[in-house]
């Protein structure tokens, strides 16, 4: 009994030396590793990293950037299923302990002792993955569990359970790129915490623990298992009955990839947003939570979308069928499921459905489509299929289905405004689209090409393209100032100058048609877009002048040659460019400063910017103290902030410091901008325009362009709510083929634009500024005119225009006759 005793008593000092030892172990261990702990007080104003939102300005949403989903919620927004789902699969006594689970370390312990791995299950409650999660790195040491469960006490002291567990809710990761529990409900059921059915929870629930290998979309039968371990642990705690446990196992997982719900496609501006974000905002630009509302009207943009799309499968159409994407040879598996592997790599792009022909006869060929249907394609479905031979020809209409479409052929489908099926394929021809607000340069809507996904060159901010004779406004605007009248007659007739680069040593301009039609009116040759005219008129005014003077419409001067080639549109410039400088006609002689970023918010809602851009302005007091005609000044607008356009050639004008809008400086005479204006209104009533006479509207004005060898097509036209221009060509600079003028390639675009656009807005005309009257002329020597003369015609002037040609007497009147005849 003594032996026993004393062994006994030996055993007590034993254990209370052990324990002492460890007490002591562990106090030194927190005097060695305590102050390089860090400060668990910064978890109360935490930032968590929240995706970049892009936003339309009525508010849709465009993209998200960032590396992590998430969308932070706090503790009223988490249901009581979901909190008691998360506590049975985490940490069931997560309210009751003090930041450690003692059992659980001894369990991990005596794994650790028994097994030699570090890697063992166990031991670590919430507040201790809180803990490593904001402060620790995932290496496993025993120095870093030590101060896991040094920082797990700390952080209990300084924050409510509930405060912790909101924590943990929004920093975990459950796989796919969700951070937090409200992105991980979104993601893969696309629904709210609070709709959340109790299966749901515990799937989520058990996520954080084999998050990339364990979640339903990669492998459903081990989140299942998991799952049901979860929905087990809520009823042995009691949170949950029989019932509903039994109710939840037999819920079948409805998972799947929710990806954001972009409301608008506009994937080029979007990357123009992220770009200066992150030059405006920092690197951290894509992971605070700012949200960023864009100019971008959604309608427009979508009408936009539409258009370019349609017509730039309507030209690839017309020049016809280049056969099969890609062939495969298919055996006597034609199942569903062998068909699909052929086109799990061909993504939908833009509305194009891939598929693959399982079946061709002459009448019919049935395609299995990427979305798990097959359907039929008759031959009218593969009427437009004509064999490709090059952009200006092509073979004969096919007779039969099986002459367009093999087995095996993976092919494009879309489906027609009736909606049927019918064959299509990817363009090779690009497009670029930008329409802005004349009043203040905001765009309403940009797009850089066919599909972003394929090619993410951005056309319409980053192209440099002949303009064509999309450019002749700029140069009679020069004219006109220089002047010249819509009256002036200018002779259509051959020309040819000295040019030792050409084989010949001679530079020889025609006209598009190669035809003269001798002595003309500038509007008529406008309407008619004559070439010759152009280069006559700018030998005239002098190529120095003119070159000064379009850079008043915000070009840079280095796009623009400074010799005779400037008349046939040879400028170097973007569509966005074009855009602009047409804005300055449609607002009367402004010019702005495109830009896309409208508000700033923080993640909070906090609004950190507002775009101040210079305007029009017209009614303010101060834009009317100028007079209503308006001389043209100095001083041009300084970026609005996020400015699409570099603004390198303007100098910046005064910021207003009481509060008024800012004023874009007046860069063109009201009335030159009138006259122009007018000429162009022609265009589109009998010119090389009219196609858009079907939008059945008098307030349009705009112009045709296309460059040698039909390389470019672009049209630019306006009201006075939007400046928009639209441009086709192949990225190569091959020709778009034989009669590929801009009235057939680029019009339809921006047709197709305004009427959506413009469907609501009422006609506006523009207003004729003071200093602009109407005389009777001679229509073919645009003098003045009597009354009763059955050959005049009204025309527009400026004021002293009229005033000089009424003082001329006869004779010089006649001599201005045979000036005209050969000038």
């Amino acid at each position: 009994m003594r032996i026993f005793l004393r062994l006994a008593r030996y055993a007590l000092y034993l254990g209370l030396g052990g324990a002492l030892l460890g007490f002591l172990a562990l106090g030194i261990a927190y005097w060695l590793i305590s102050p390089r702990l860090p400060a668990v007080e910064s978890l109360k104003n935490v930032n968590l990293q929240v995706p970049l939102k892009v936003l339309s300005a009525d508010g849709k949403l465009m993209a998200t950037f960032g590396e992590t989903r998430r969308i932070p919620i706090t503790m009223k927004d988490v249901p009581d299923r979901l909190r008691y789902a998360v506590l049975s699969a985490e940490d069931a006594d997560f309210y009751s302990h003090s930041g450690i689970d003692f059992g659980g370390i001894a369990r991990a312990v005596w794994l650790v002792t028994t097994t030699g791995s570090k890697h063992v299950a166990g031991g670590s409650t919430i507040t201790q993955q809180v803990a490593r999660q904001f402060f620790l790195s995932p290496e496993v040491t025993y120095t870093r569990k030590l101060s896991e469960i040094f920082l797990a006490f700390r952080i209990e002291n300084a924050l409510s359970k509930d405060e912790i567990l909101e924590l943990y809710l929004n920093k975990s990761f459950f796989g796919n790129r969700a951070y937090g529990i409200a992105a991980a409900a979104e993601f893969y059921y696309g629904k709210s915490l609070d709709q959340l059915t109790l299966a749901e929870c515990a799937m989520l629930a058990s996520l954080p623990k084999f998050p990339s290998t364990g979640n339903p979309i990669s492998n459903l039968p081990r989140a299942l298992l998991r799952r049901a371990y979860v929905l087990g642990r809520m009823l042995d705690l009691g949170h949950i009955d029989k019932a509903r446990y039994d109710a939840a196992m037999a819920e079948d997982d409805l998972s799947f990839a929710h990806e954001p719900p972009i409301e608008i496609e506009a994937s080029y501006l979007a990357e123009m947003v992220r770009q200066e974000a992150i030059t405006r905002l920092g690197n951290d630009a894509l992971n605070n939570g700012y949200v960023i509302r864009t100019t971008i009207e959604s309608t427009d943009q979508a009408a936009a979308n539409q258009s370019l799309r349609e017509s730039l499968l309507n030209y690839d159409m017309r020049h016809g069928y280049r056969g099969a994407e890609a062939h495969v040879e298919l055996g006597s598996e034609r199942d569903p499921e062998h068909l699909a592997t052929h086109i799990e790599s061909h993504d939908v792009v833009s509305g194009l459905m891939p598929g693959i022909v399982s079946a061709s006869s002459e009448t019919e060929a049935i395609a299995y489509l990427k979305d798990g249907q097959s359907v039929a394609l008759d031959l009218t479905a593969v009427e437009w299929a004509r064999p490709y031979i090059d952009d200006s020809r092509h073979g004969p209409s096919p007779k039969r289905v099986s002459d367009v479409l093999k087995v095996g052929d993976i092919i494009r489908v879309v489906r027609d405004d009736k909606g049927t099926w019918r064959l299509a394929q990817l363009p090779a021809v690009q497009g670029a689209f930008a329409a802005l607000d004349p009043e203040d340069g905001a765009i309403r809507s940009l797009i850089g090409g066919f599909n972003f996904s394929r090619s993410k060159f951005n056309r319409a901010t980053q192209s440099s393209r002949s303009a064509g004779s999309s450019f002749k406004p700029f140069l009679y605007s020069a004219a006109f100032e220089h002047g010249f009248t819509p009256a002036s007659v200018v002779n259509d007739a051959p020309l040819v100058f000295p040019d030792p680069s050409r084989p010949n040593g001679l530079w020889t301009p025609s006209n598009d048609d190669n035809k003269f039609d001798g002595p003309m009116r500038l509007r008529e040759a406008l309407v008619q877009s004559k070439n010759l005219i152009s280069v006559r008129l700018l030998d005239a005014i002098g190529v120095h002048y003119a070159h000064e003077y379009v850079t008043r419409f915000g070009f840079n001067a280095q796009q623009i040659p400074e010799n005779l080639s400037m008349a046939l549109g040879t400028a170097a410039v973007s569509p966005l460019e074009m855009a602009r400088g047409y804005a300055v006609l449609a607002n009367g002689g402004f010019l702005v400063d495109p830009y896309f970023i409208a508000e700033i918010s923080d993640r909070d809602g906090k609004l950190i910017y507002r775009a101040d851009p210079a305007r029009v302005c017209r009614e303010c007091p101060q834009r009317q103290l100028e007079g209503s005609g308006g001389s043209v000044g100095s001083d041009a607008p300084s970026p609005a902030g996020f400015s699409a356009i570099s603004s390198a050639h303007a100098t910046p004008a005064a910021v207003s410091t009481d509060g008024s809008p800012r004023l874009a400086p007046r860069v063109l005479d009201a009335r030159v901008a009138y006259l122009v204006t007018s000429l162009m209104r022609d265009v589109i009533r009998r010119g090389t325009g009219s196609g858009a006479m079907v939008l059945k509207r008098n307030d349009l004005a705009g112009k045709t362009g296309t460059t040698n060898e039909y390389r470019d097509a672009w049209f630019s036209g306006f009201n006075a709510r939007i400046a928009a221009t639209a441009w086709v060509g192949f990225d190569d600079f091959s020709s778009l083929g034989s009669r590929e003028f801009g009235a057939k390639s680029a019009l339809p675009i921006w047709i197709g634009f305004m009427r959506e656009a413009l469907a609501d807005v009422p006609e506006q005309p523009f207003d004729m500024p003071a200093g602009i009257t109407t005389a009777r002329i001679d229509r073919h020597s645009g003098l003045l005119a009597s009354a009763g003369d059955a050959e005049s015609m009204i025309e527009y002037f400026k004021t002293e225009d009229v005033d000089q040609l009424a003082a001329r007497p006869d004779s010089q009147q006649e001599e201005l006759r045979e000036a005209y005849d050969v000038f």
